[in-house]
């Protein structure tokens, strides 16, 4: 840029949006959702023992900052129901679960695991939680995939809400 040229005005940031383009603050559900996401992947990865796996994503440093009821509940529940949640999403998967990448695998565990067991979490928070940990940490167009895979997976963990929305939206 020249000297002496107008420099552009920012934006002004949104009410609660920080200054500065920082990273808004996440929520502690958030947190929980991405340990337990590196957990799973690490868990995929290794033939690690499933504590042991827990012990190690214990202690990063931003644990204390996540809801740990939410972390241990997506851990350990995806690993003890993996196959289980793998039988539901096979249904509309395009390829093998052993072809998907491990971040998606693990992504949509968490997604379809929120879905069939977290009532408190609307199952559309559910799924848009599940495509950002996609865009975060999966490959270019995986959000796209996994958006697909628990929108078609929804309607049968949550009847009754998906259908109240959909019709909500007409």
């Amino acid at each position: 840029m020249e000297s002496g040229a107008a420099v552009p005005a920012e934006k002004p940031a949104r009410k609660g949006a920080p200054a500065h383009g920082r990273d808004r603050a996440k929520s502690a559900r958030r947190r929980a959702r991405e340990l337990a996401l590196q957990g799973l992947y690490e868990w995929q990865l290794n033939t690690r023992d499933a504590g042991e796996v827990d012990a190690h994503i214990r202690e990063m440093e931003d644990f204390a900052k996540a809801d740990r009821a939410h972390y241990d509940a997506l851990l350990h529940g995806c690993i003890a129901q993996g196959a289980v949640l793998d039988a539901e999403l096979v249904k509309f998967l395009d390829r093998p679960v052993g072809e998907l990448s491990p971040v998606e695998h693990a992504v949509l565990w968490i997604g379809a695991y929120e879905l069939a067991h977290c009532f408190d979490v609307p199952y559309k928070v559910a799924i848009n939680e599940a495509v950002e940990l996609a865009k975060s940490f999966g490959g270019t167009d995986g959000h796209k995939y996994v958006n697909g895979v628990l929108d078609h997976l929804a309607p049968g963990f949550r009847p009754d809400e998906v259908k109240a929305a959909r019709a909500g939206s007409r």
